[in-house]
């Protein structure tokens, strides 16, 4: 096929780190590309005031396929606090780069894949009668990207013809004698279109890879109306996959049921406070965010993350001891997305068999507390798990 070009964001910390990894792994497997890097992250938020800057976009409007790492974000005052001399006190705002590209490019669908690769030491184990037992998990989860709380419709201190709308809501009673600036308000929002798009992709991808349910993880009693129009359109939209039956959670009681079934679920769909949720609950059966990929996926653009932060903290350790395979599973996502499904699997295949083998183990895998002396004690450093992985192709 033709050379892609992909925008490459490493970002901050650990991105910058493990970013490159991905990058080898890409190249190994004969995937070509053109790689363009563009600017995003902390850096940018300090000298510039905006962590995604225009050009960015720019490069992502251009190409439409984008590659990111991690970034560093900080409560409103501590970022404040950070900016350059000239920009403090000027009214910027920091903002999510990665909501922001969301936003901006309706990166609606958010899939993230929790699937078990046998052997790790960090798969989830439950007890029975007969003795312990490691559950296959493979479980993807649909959350939609865009709305509910990340919308970012909120205030502290609302304006006057905000409250005075909301007081025509009974419910805001328990509130009146509440001094305005002693309030702080987010809305939740749902719109029927992208409740439908996120659901509809959910019963597609389950149809095609032949799960045999799609879970709406929810809150539709208390929450009645969002989530109860997620619920509604769910409802409809089954009747069009009839092979597929459509069960029903409420998040509370599904983060209790993940540690006792967690193998009977297949893909789950949910909100965007309740998907991040719930993805990062299953990610953490099946060996934690060292091995948390994910999806953004628009009409018209894409791009794929590891769901891990910054950790700026291990940035500057030599050797970097951080699991790399969190962004090289990401970078299979992507692959999946062009359509290169073989290289995707043979990656896949390599880390598996790295897995199985139990040579190589960062130091997460090994369940020591990260620092300089994990590679003393044994654990493999990134570029080692990058090699092992390259290895097995």
């Amino acid at each position: 096929m033709d050379e892609r070009t992909i925008v490459c964001m490493p970002g901050d910390g650990i991105g910058k780190t493990v970013f490159p990894e991905a990058i080898r792994v890409l190249e190994a497997v004969g995937f070509k590309a053109n790689y363009v890097y563009a600017d995003i992250g902390w850096e940018f938020w300090c000298k510039e005031g905006n962590a995604l800057p225009q050009r960015t976009l720019d490069l992502l409007e251009k190409y439409r396929i984008g590659l990111f790492g991690a970034i560093t974000s900080k409560p409103k005052t501590e970022a404040e606090k950070e900016l350059i001399p000239e920009l403090k006190g000027k009214g910027y705002v920091y903002y999510s780069p990665i909501v922001g590209m969301r936003q901006h490019f309706n990166l609606d669908l958010c899939i993230r894949p929790c699937q078990t690769f046998n052997g790790n030491p960090l798969n989830f184990i439950k007890k029975s009668d007969a003795g312990p037992i490691e559950p296959n998990i493979d479980v993807v989860i649909f959350r939609q990207n865009t709305e509910c709380l990340y919308a970012g419709v909120e205030w502290t201190n609302p304006p006057a013809i905000v409250r005075s709308a909301l007081e025509t809501h009974s419910k805001m009673k328990a509130f009146k004698n509440i001094l305005s600036e002693d309030l702080a308000i987010s809305c939740r929002i749902f719109s029927r279109p992208a409740c439908q798009r996120i659901i509809r992709e959910a019963f597609k991808y389950a149809s095609k890879y032949s799960y045999k349910s799609v879970t709406l993880c929810e809150k539709p009693n208390v929450v009645r109306e969002t989530s109860g129009m997620m619920r509604e359109e769910a409802k409809k939209i089954a009747k069009e996959f009839t092979e597929i039956q459509l069960w029903e959670t409420n998040i509370d009681a599904q983060m209790m049921w993940l540690n006792k079934n967690p193998e009977d679920y297949g893909v789950i769909v949910s909100s965007n406070l309740f998907g991040d949720i719930v993805s990062d609950a299953f990610a953490g059966l099946v060996g934690g965010l060292g091995f948390a990929n994910s999806a953004n996926i628009g009409e018209t653009c894409a791009v794929f993350e590891p769901t891990h932060g910054s950790a700026p903290k291990y940035e500057t350790l030599t050797p970097s001891i951080v699991n790399p395979i969190a962004m090289i599973l990401s970078a299979c996502l992507m692959l999946e997305y062009l359509g290169e499904l073989e290289r995707a699997k043979r990656i896949k295949d390599a880390i598996a068999k790295v897995v199985v083998d139990s040579k190589v183990l960062t130091y997460d895998m090994l369940r020591l507390t990260g620092g300089p002396d994990v590679i003393r004690q044994g654990a493999a450093s990134t570029e080692q798990m990058t090699d092992a992985i390259i290895a097995h192709l």
